[in-house]
């Protein structure tokens, strides 16, 4: 694959002016390449922009760890890749220390104070979903200044040297690749529509490839992080800016809210396949629990016989997540607030009886698919980031704003996109959030409650030690990428390149379709058809996966996806 070159229009000359921390790494924001594949030998990092993984690959460099490196890189992206990097939004983080400890650090945003079950259901008794997806309204309190903190225990520099490459970048600007101008550009009528102040995004002659993209106010917004630690977004001037622009527009977020917002640290999902250990996130993700259906429904099924992209193995893995994705929409949510069956969900007896059902010869109709029932009642624009370092620590962090540029308000003053992920909670049983999901009690609205997630951050241990670190964006489709990539190393013994750039394919139970991609063979999707499957449209692309494996000699393969400018760096 050929590397791709990105220069400004008007590009500097030399280092000048570019800021000393980027200067002391040797990046050049206004003139740098995306590269898409990668053996290092001491440490790596694969994300959602070249930019940001080079600024991760150098805190590596310079005496970091993988957790030094993967802040560093969350605050880049927040500057470079603003339609899903962020500090308005939440994420969460699975990682395993060099001594062998797992943790999962849930930073995910939550329902202001003032939220309540029929948030966005009109006097007529319908939902306003325009409500929860665009706009001040939408926003749930963000998490990802409290995560970044959670995680900085286990990192080694001071946080300013991870932080101040993202205020070099947002201070002097960056040049914009093609699918950034094409991105900006799209939102321009949501920007003049839902914002009281009008934002540096908005731009009436449209952005082009190679301009200069400055954030003064995002730069003073993380120099107060600097100066202030985490009371510097959730106190302060920055909170007060979050809470002025929420009376503007109508958006409920008060001080108390910010000031009372915490990650949370959990216990990581945990499950053996065969001869590996994976190790994902728990409840309020749904990934790690669906990933472990998955996975164990197939364990025994002989997929290697069957063979990559055959009928047989799109078939049954078609029908695997069918039954997987009725029990998400029937138990599962915040279990802080609701008791999610995590359990009984995964147990021998109930894997078996989940595709009793299941014929190999058609499709199941997903109205007579119902979550299982022998059991006590219990975005598309994110983005992930995947990072191994010399001494043994792994970092997998999936980030998200929910809809790309998230509710399409920027904090007046303050210069970053607010999310929409209220959302993501089920804002009326039966009625679909933007990704087409279904929900119902679990994942109601409540004050201070999570919403439910789909984010998917993974890490894979051989013998106890890091083998596999992946994670994709994609809304409800991130299981699915995460499981179809790791049963295409695991069983089907494709490289790495082919197991992130093959053609993936998607179902989530209602809407009764299947989703495939760009390039996925046609004469499965017609054999397909006539088993009774409904074929959705056909997507350019599902997800856009990260991935680092360790070989043999211990070297790192790293790979970033081709659908978009993903790119790795490491030494």
């Amino acid at each position: 694959m050929k590397k791709q070159f990105v220069l400004c229009i008007a590009v500097l000359s030399g280092m000048a002016g570019f800021g000393q921390a980027l200067q002391q790494a040797g990046i050049n924001p206004f003139a740098y390449k995306i590269e898409k594949k990668l053996i290092a030998h001491k440490g790596a990092v694969a994300s959602a922009h070249p930019l940001a993984s080079l600024v991760g690959a150098a805190i590596l460099k310079q005496g970091g760890n993988a957790f030094d490196a993967a802040i560093a890189t969350q605050l880049a992206l927040a500057v470079v890749y603003p339609n899903a990097g962020n500090l308005g939004g939440g994420g969460f983080l699975v990682g395993q220390l060099s001594n062998g400890k797992q943790l999962a650090i849930d930073y995910r945003e939550k329902a202001p104070a003032a939220a309540h079950k029929d948030l966005y259901i009109e006097s007529n008794g319908q939902a306003n979903t325009e409500k929860s997806q665009l706009g001040h309204l939408a926003a749930g309190v963000p998490g990802t200044v409290a995560g970044l903190f959670a995680s900085y225990p286990y990192a080694k520099l001071s946080f300013d040297k991870l932080i101040n490459p993202a205020i070099e970048l947002a201070t002097n600007g960056f040049c914009i690749t093609a699918a950034e101008a094409r991105g900006l550009n799209a939102i321009q009528n949501d920007l003049k529509k839902y914002n009281t102040q009008a934002p540096v995004f908005l731009k009436e002659q449209g952005w082009k490839e190679g301009d200069t993209l400055r954030q003064p106010q995002l730069a003073a917004t993380l120099k107060r992080i600097t100066e202030k630690g985490k009371a510097g977004f959730y106190e302060g001037e920055t909170a007060q800016l979050i809470v002025e622009e929420m009376r503007r527009g109508n958006g409920i977020i008060s001080l108390e809210d910010l000031k009372n917002y915490k990650a949370v640290s959990r216990t990581p999902h945990r499950f053996a396949y065969k001869d590996v250990v994976i190790v994902s996130m728990p409840m309020p993700s749904s990934g790690g629990l669906l990933l472990n259906q998955m996975m164990k429904i197939v364990e025994d099924k002989n997929l290697k016989s069957m063979g990559f992209h055959s009928l047989a193995s799109v078939q049954l893995m078609t029908e695997v997540m069918r039954r997987a994705y009725a029990d998400r929409a029937e138990y599962m949510g915040d279990a802080d607030f609701y008791p999610v069956p995590v359990r009984e969900l995964v147990t021998p007896g109930y894997i078996k009886m989940r595709m009793k059902d299941y014929n190999p010869e058609k499709a199941t109709d997903s109205k007579q698919v119902h979550p299982g029932k022998p059991l006590p009642k219990e975005s598309d624009e994110t983005t992930h980031l995947s990072v191994m370092d010399g001494q043994g620590n792994a970092v997998a962090v999936t980030t998200t704003l929910n809809n790309s540029y998230g509710s399409r308000t920027v904090i007046g003053g303050a210069g970053f996109f607010i999310n929409d992920e209220m959302d993501d909670f089920s804002v009326r049983p039966g009625v679909p959030n933007m990704y087409g999901a279904l929900g119902g009690e679990a994942n109601s609205i409540q004050p201070g409650k999570r919403m439910l997630s789909s984010m998917t951050p993974t890490i894979v241990t051989k013998n106890g030690k890091p083998y596999i670190v992946v994670g994709t964006p994609g809304g409800t489709t991130i299981p699915n990428q995460v499981f179809q990539t790791l049963i295409n190393l695991l069983e089907f013994d494709l490289s790495a390149e082919d197991a992130v750039y093959k053609p993936k394919f998607h179902h989530q139970w209602l809407p009764d379709e299947l989703v495939t991609e760009k390039g996925f063979p046609e004469e499965i999707k017609m054999s397909l058809k006539t088993m009774g499957y409904q074929l959705a449209r056909e997507r350019n692309s599902i997800g856009r996966t990260e991935l680092i494996r360790v070989l043999q000699d211990g070297k790192l393969e790293v790979i970033a996806d081709r659908r978009g400018d993903d790119s790795v760096a490491g030494f």
